[in-house]
């Protein structure tokens, strides 16, 4: 029986995809199989050897040392597009906010008091210090044409904004689900130059730590509105709040609360809602309950961050899967290994993904504990599995 750790609260209708008479699913199993997790932070967590896949039940892989995984040879999968709607959602919401001072509007009607004739009074008189803007007509810039970033895109073109996208890493299918109201540019700051609207929808990773910076804000338009519900540190917050202040950027709405910006009056802080919504933690957990399942039992590896997509149909009861370093002859060694032990190979897939190789074989019959040792000897092998 597969052993499952699952570290957040993780949705029934997710784990309802692992069956019971295969899976323990648990919060304290001591030597899982595979992790499930949402926000928790493996960082400062030892990772069992038991442990062969990771699941993220949502996009981004922050919370785990993933080089650390794929130096053992070991999956990690994530759920890309799973919260796409909820997180696109928030972020139309975020425009209208930012551009309507609805917030600060708010906490303006909150803190009246009187009567109702004195209210009336009050709000006719206070409420000309909100005057905003619409969105229709607008330019929003959207750096990042992902899932999120597709799904903003579109919806904001439906409500009458032009819309300019950025990402020098767009698939060839991800480009072909973009509409053709969308305007790509070659560049971020050709974006920045147009946009009056600018929301981000990357990953964090190094090359795109502060991302939006302060010269980056120099070249949008004055009174440009920020949006970042993507992740923390990918906007300058110290460069957002000096442009703020001197008037030149008119708001900034952000999923990520900091000091910095939490209290400041241009401000928009929610806390980290994206992808607080029930149908996009159901979404999530499905997605990545399934990925798991079907890789333990299987060997199949989909939407893994680290490893080659493989997916290859059972054609004998008998599966080898081996991770190694992206090198040529390895395939060869595990081979030779089989054919010495007089196992017969009917089906094959080896994929790499950087200097990753990942091996499906279908054999005729069971490699027993000396033809594993063996393989799991080979110079560059990180991970060997018979299922």
């Amino acid at each position: 029986m597969f052993q499952v750790l699952t570290l957040n609260a993780i949705s029934p209708k997710g784990l309802a995809r692992l069956p019971k008479d295969k899976y323990h699913v648990s919060s304290d199993a001591a030597a899982p199989d595979a992790i499930v997790v949402r926000s928790f932070n493996l960082h400062d967590r030892e990772i069992p050897a038991s442990v062969r896949a990771i699941g993220r039940a949502g996009a981004g892989v922050n919370n785990i040392p993933v080089p650390q995984m794929s130096a053992r040879g070991m999956p990690v999968f994530n759920a890309p597009g799973a919260n796409a709607n909820a997180v696109k959602e928030l972020v139309i919401a975020g425009l209208i906010l930012g551009c309507r001072h609805l917030c600060q509007a708010w906490d303006f009607a909150r803190k009246l008091e009187g009567a109702d004739a004195e209210l009336h009074k009050a709000v006719e008189a206070g409420k000309k210090q909100f005057v905003g803007s619409e969105i229709c007509d607008r330019t929003l810039g959207v750096v990042g044409l992902g899932f999120i970033g597709r799904n903003v895109a579109h919806a904001a073109s439906a409500l009458g904004m032009h819309v300019v996208g950025y990402d020098p890493g767009l698939t060839i299918e991800g480009a072909a689900q973009l509409s053709s109201t969308i305007r790509r540019v070659d560049s971020l700051d050709e974006l920045l130059t147009k946009a009056e609207f600018v929301t981000v929808h990357v990953p964090l990773i190094e090359s795109t730590r502060n991302l939006i910076n302060a010269d980056a804000l120099a070249r949008l338009p004055k009174h440009a509105v920020v949006l970042n519900f993507a992740r923390e540190g990918i906007v300058d917050e110290r460069a957002v709040v000096e442009a703020l202040d001197k008037g030149a950027l008119a708001a900034y709405v952000s999923d990520f609360p900091v000091n910095q910006t939490r209290h400041h009056p241009k401000c928009i802080t929610l806390p980290h809602l994206g992808a607080s919504t029930e149908e996009a933690e159901e979404n999530c957990a499905i997605m990545v309950a399934d990925q798991i399942r079907d890789f333990l039992e299987h060997g199949n590896v989909r939407n893994a961050v680290n490893f080659p997509e493989v997916s290859l149909p059972r054609t004998t009861p008998f599966r080898l899967v081996c991770g190694s370093s992206s090198q040529p002859t390895i395939a060869g060694q595990v081979s030779d290994a089989l054919k010495g032990a007089g196992i017969t190979i009917h089906a094959m897939a080896n994929l790499s993904r950087g200097d990753l190789a990942y091996l499906v074989a279908d054999l005729d019959a069971a490699p027993g504990t000396a033809v594993i040792e063996r393989i799991s000897a080979i110079d560059g092998v990180r991970m060997t599995r018979s299922i």
